[in-house]
């Protein structure tokens, strides 16, 4: 049956006070979970009523299906068959109560990737305030497939089945949604993930950002994944003042995350961390890594396990904010992000994918220099990880790590092989240290403490530094500080591709 025949029938539609509706995040322009995913649809309705959702192409009916609401919810929930990329489709869901019939429609719908976008401050800032913005808020009308979507600033002290407010509904991209104003909507890394995404696989994108600045990793984490590190749900550790947004455990798991679940998703990406460099730090390495592994279960279960239950998860390894070398809370966290393996993905942080933003220091951002504008890089950088685990393609994504240390204590040098060949730029930095052990100082007592690596020669794939300071040595460490390089200009690079190497700490024993 064609949808004009079915309009025909249906002769009610929904007053402002009827209970029959959608769920928030269904809106004209959405973007729905592509096959072999199903998207699972949902809203409120009577209770006692039928309600039939049917999706139509071009008047044909693709995919039908109906549900009888029960108490106590009063929700309807179905599950539509697997549909591919494209469209536009039509969504109508109709309701039979009590010999009425009501209903209502959503038009322009795709079919693509959905991928969610979380964290703090920098994945909050708008393209408006990125380096070359004006250029970059006129591309915005020719990418008409990758379709946009912001939750509200809701916080709540208990899990929430639906948003309380919506930001931006449904959207195509255009330079007042991308550009409006600072740190609101729309997400700068985000759209410009979800744009290269696009370029690439030729079919619609969805982009669902749900973001709050100056907020930790413990907010946006249930309380199961919190009790699996240990941590109780308190209210805030800190002077209040310090946040710019809410810190109290699980409010935004409840209020901007949990309201989701029921969505099917191909992916997230997140970038956040700042703020737990000056919150429960030490415990980074625990709460990340199970917020991850929660996510991922909670809506594989919220979406009938259309989600799948290991699905991608990108995320940036902070950038920098102060030049101070007597701090070194920004490494400890950069560390912790990948559960101290130092690379992404690892056998706790399996399918996630990192983006390094250690050399992408911006001392004169105006918004501070936390808050870095090259987030042109950063997306890129991410959009190469998702290629490589979420779509499978075969590329480098991850800059240089080591895979073997060789140290000669003889004639004080350590040779470290990478797992790929490596580029060394001019740059007259070394970045490396050693834990350097020398006996008996003024008060008689062994002193302990990092001293820099000279950096003497290089092969393709093998770094030589010298220790010749240093009585004995028990670790070495790169780019173990906030701020390690100025721009882009980090000692050791991808040979292909030029991805700086991630910073490393490992400890050696002595033979």
């Amino acid at each position: 049956m064609s949808v004009c025949a079915v309009l025909l029938v249906l002769v009610v539609l929904p007053s402002a006070e009827s209970s029959f509706r959608f769920a928030s995040y269904y809106g004209d322009h959405m973007v729905l979970q592509k096959a072999p995913s199903k998207a699972v649809i949902w809203g409120y309705g009577e209770v006692g009523a039928t309600v039939t959702v049917s999706l139509y192409k071009d008047l044909d009916t693709v995919s039908k299906k109906s549900v009888f609401i029960n108490e106590p919810e009063a929700v309807w929930r179905v599950v539509l068959d697997p549909i591919d990329h494209g469209g536009p489709y039509q969504l109508v869901a109709t309701q039979h109560y009590e010999g009425e019939i009501t209903y209502i429609m959503l038009t322009d719908i795709l079919f693509g990737d959905v991928w969610l976008c979380g964290g703090q401050s920098n994945m909050e800032m708008t393209v408006s305030q990125i380096f070359n913005a004006s250029k970059e808020l006129k591309k915005a009308v020719h990418y008409p497939n990758v379709r946009l979507f912001t939750a509200a600033l809701e916080t709540s002290p208990t899990e929430l089945e639906d948003l309380a407010k919506v930001d931006l509904q449904w959207s195509l991209p255009t330079p007042e949604n991308l550009g409006n104003g600072n740190f609101t909507y729309f997400s700068a890394v985000c759209w410009l993930f979800g744009r290269h995404l696009h370029r690439r696989l030729k079919y619609p994108i969805g982009l669902v950002e749900s973001v709050w600045g100056g907020t930790p990793v413990e907010a946006w984490s249930s309380k199961r994944a919190l009790s699996k590190c240990g941590l109780k749900p308190p209210e805030c550790t800190m002077d209040e003042f310090y946040y710019a947004g809410p810190c109290t455990f699980s409010v935004l798991w409840n209020a901007m995350i949990h309201p989701l679940l029921n969505m099917t998703i191909k992916g997230a990406i997140w970038y956040q961390g700042e703020q737990n460099t000056a919150t429960d730090t030490d415990l980074y390495n625990c709460t990340f890594p199970a917020m991850i592994e929660d996510w991922r279960q909670s809506f594989h279960e919220g979406s009938s396990g259309q989600t799948d239950q290991h699905f991608p998860f990108g995320f940036v390894q902070l950038s920098t904010n102060q030049k101070s070398k007597e701090l070194d809370n920004f490494p400890i966290i950069r560390w912790h992000q990948t559960a101290d393996y130092g690379f992404a993905p690892n056998p706790k942080m399996v399918n996630t994918f990192m983006a390094v933003a250690m050399d992408l220091g911006d001392e004169r951002s105006p918004y501070g220099c936390i808050h870095p504008r090259d987030k042109q890089t950063v997306a890129y950088r991410l959009y190469l990880g998702a290629r490589a685990i979420a779509y499978g393609d075969k590329i480098s994504f991850r800059g240089p790590f080591p895979e073997k240390m060789d140290v000669d204590y003889s004639a004080s040098y350590i040779n470290i092989t990478y797992d790929q060949e490596i580029l060394v730029t001019p740059s007259n930095q070394s970045l490396f240290e050693v834990l350097c052990k020398n006996t008996m100082n003024d008060h008689g007592e062994d002193s302990v403490y990092w001293a820099p690596a000279a950096l003497m020669s290089t092969l393709p794939r093998v770094v030589t530094v010298s220790f010749k300071q240093c009585a004995q040595i028990s670790g070495i460490r790169y780019a173990w500080t906030d701020w390690p390089c100025e721009y882009k200009d980090c000692p050791i690079y991808s040979s292909n591709g030029r991805l700086p190497a991630p910073l490393f700490i490992k400890y050696i024993q002595q033979d």
